[in-house]
């Protein structure tokens, strides 16, 4: 069994690793600013957490053993992060004019959204959780522990790359920043593409 340590380790890489989530947050930085950035931070690891749980009561490994849910569920965080992408590189849905409260509730629901419909998040709990779990542990204890590591990574990393993008975004020009806009939804297209193209 792994030790509390590797698993950190694993999950400092995947956190680093660039994936959905990190570009469904630079996407929201870059239209919507720090605070929304954040709350799609927070969303993210509502839905970590929430596949940590489900891969403890062995939904997870359900939805791996269907082909049929885990390619539902892979085109759908796939078509998801096409059509954000595309709404940046058209410049759909502008937020300046909109109330931060609701860039916050936007960003917010998007975190939710996008984690729990990435495939990715299921295999990694899958794939590494009885690894990493300790003979006679509670399980479901041990899982959410598991899932909060990952969380506390993601917030210090999201939140450095929220700020980041933001002070960056204070400093350029207005072209500038729609061209960041427009590489970020690139980006989402390109790896929402990957996605439905994989096989499970």
């Amino acid at each position: 069994m792994g030790s509390p340590w590797a698993f950190a380790v694993v999950a400092l890489v995947v956190t680093l690793t660039p994936g959905p989530a990190t570009a469904t947050i630079l996407r929201v930085a870059a239209r919507d600013g720090r605070r929304a950035a954040l709350s799609a931070t927070v969303g993210n690891s509502i839905g970590v957490l929430t596949w940590g749980a489900l891969s403890a009561l062995g939904v997870s490994s359900l939805i791996l053993a269907s082909r049929l849910a885990y390619d539902g569920l892979r085109l759908g965080g796939a078509a998801l992060l096409v059509v954000l992408g595309i709404r940046s590189l058209l410049g759909h849905g502008s937020t300046a004019e909109v109330r931060p409260r609701t860039r916050r509730r936007a960003g917010l629901r998007t975190g939710i959204v996008g984690s729990l419909s990435n495939p990715k998040l299921a295999v990694f709990f899958v794939a590494l959780f009885p690894q990493f779990l300790q003979g006679g542990a509670p399980v479901l204890p041990y899982a959410l522990g598991m899932a909060s590591t990952i969380v506390l990574l993601d917030l210090l990393w999201f939140t450095a790359l929220a700020y980041t993008v933001d002070r960056a975004q204070a400093v350029l020009r207005p072209r500038v920043r729609r061209r960041l806009e427009r590489l970020t939804g690139a980006v989402m297209v390109g790896i929402g593409a990957r996605l439905a193209a994989e096989m499970s």
